[in-house]
This record gives C-alpha cells, structure tokens and sequence, in this order.
C-alpha cells in the first residue's frame, strides 16, 4: 500500500481543473459498493457545500501535490490501522466470504 496523503493535502487530479483537499479514506461508492476509493475529498478552497459534492479517487489518479497535510502520532497509527484494514478487504479468504 502507497503512503496515503494525510487530511488537509492539497492535489490536482489528472485531468482536473480545479484543486481537491483530502477529507477522508477508504470511501465506498453508494452505487459500486465492491469499489472502495483511496480518499474522498472536495474542492479547494470552496469546501465541501453540499453533500452531493464530495469526490471520491484513487492514490494513482494524483498529477500534483501542493500542500501536505499535517503527520502526526495519530496520523501513522491510523494509517498502520488502515493497511490493516485494506489487507484483511484484498485478501483472498475475505473476498470469497463476502
């Protein structure tokens, strides 16, 4: 698993126009739920206005990375947790449960 960007990071997706702020990990698609995002995020500097807004993208899909979020404690125990998490979903016992 990639090192994900902490919340508050600041990107330009391929292809995109507009800058997205990290506000989330691991967000699931209310229509593709087997899909599972690397992060959601919402329009810099706008914010997130309406909940219909937020976006959800994959690690690969970054071109540029302005702003690095804060990386605290906190921050690499989460993400060890994540990883944790994102294994046990990938696995194959897991998948073939479900």
């Amino acid at each position: 698993m990639e090192e994900l960007l902490p919340i508050g990071s600041v990107v330009l997706l391929q292809d995109g126009v507009k800058k997205i702020m990290i506000t989330g990990y691991m967000a699931v698609n209310q229509e593709d739920e087997q899909k599972i995002y690397d992060y959601s995020g919402c329009i810099y500097p706008e914010g997130l206005l309406s909940s219909d807004q937020c976006l959800l993208f994959f690690h690969n899909q970054i071109k540029e990375v302005f702003f690095e979020g804060y990386k605290g404690e906190e921050y690499q125990l989460f993400c060890h947790q994540l990883e944790e998490i994102q294994n046990r979903l990938t696995s194959k016992d897991t998948i073939e449960t479900i």
